[in-house]
């Protein structure tokens, strides 16, 4: 059986194919679309293959713009906009059929000191309390739809552990608040790019359900369309992405067929290391 993990590093693997210009794969989560945090994070990838220099990001700002096709490559073209003393800029499109279906600002910064403050992470049980999502999952595996069994109770390369479990088809009317354990299933390189990428990867998934919680309406709801509009993530500090980081979701407005959502992700030791706040498009059709 394959590793998952080695498969998502594969993933972020990007294979160059001109300067400034790579190619990424697409990994099936049972969404009819490519998930939202791969294209975000292999955008990434791609930015930081043109820069130069101990710099690691330090903010991504990204715009969903078409969905992505699960059967096609993306290709990832990077413009080279600014290498400053201190900070470097750098574009990125995301390419299918000819067109654009994401881009993205991504901003490095050298490593300086300067003052530290931070909010306090909360307190939640451990999460070797707690059943990993992929087991609650599979438990209810003969209410999902055969075609996307499969797909759902698949081996997965980061395990998530969630604080406050949901039945995921009669969730009932929660706090729009969400507190989430992850880490990868293994042990990764030490490099920082990849860390980052793969807590970008995860930053995206369960975020937007969050704002669903009030509404007691769970993610496959027949007639729901939600999708992610835009994703932006903020890097505070080095981290490990395989030891466990805790995600604190909270969605404090939905309005317009739109909803507002936002994480903190610390590490254990109680050091808030990203940032993340996404608007997306959530609409219940009869």
């Amino acid at each position: 059986m394959a590793d998952p993990l080695a498969e998502l590093v594969t993933l972020l693997d990007l294979e160059p194919l001109e300067v400034n210009i790579y190619r990424g794969r697409n990994r099936d989560l049972g969404s009819p679309r490519v998930f939202g945090g791969q294209v975000f994070a292999q955008a990434l990838v791609a930015a930081r293959r043109t820069v130069d220099g101990a710099r690691e990001a330090h903010s991504a700002h990204g715009y969903f713009i078409l969905p992505g096709d699960l059967a096609v490559p993306i290709v990832y073209f990077v413009d080279r906009l600014r290498d400053g003393k201190s900070f470097t800029t750098r574009r990125v499109t995301a390419i299918q059929h000819g067109q654009a279906i994401f881009n993205c600002s991504v901003s490095f910064h050298v490593d300086e000191p300067g003052f530290e403050h931070q909010d306090v992470m909360p307190t939640v049980p451990d999460p070797e309390t707690l059943a990993p999502e992929l087991q609650l999952v599979r438990e209810m595996a003969d209410r999902i739809p055969e075609r996307l069994r499969p797909v759902l109770t698949q081996d997965r390369p980061i395990d998530f552990r969630p604080v406050e479990p949901i039945d995921l088809f009669n969730p009932g009317k929660q706090p729009a608040l969400r507190h989430l354990w992850f880490r990868a299933l293994g042990t990764l390189p030490d490099e920082p790019l990849l860390h980052q990428a793969v807590l970008a990867y995860a930053s995206d998934y369960g975020l937007l359900p969050t704002a669903l919680r009030p509404h007691g309406i769970g993610y496959r709801t027949p007639g729901l369309m939600v999708a992610s509009l835009d994703h932006c993530l903020w890097l505070h500090r080095p981290f490990r992405a395989d030891e466990w980081l805790l995600y604190v979701m909270d969605s404090p407005m939905a309005a317009g067929a739109r909803a507002f959502v936002r994480g903190s992700v610390y590490s254990r030791s109680g050091e808030l290391v990203a940032s993340v706040a996404q608007e997306g498009l959530m609409r219940l059709k009869p």
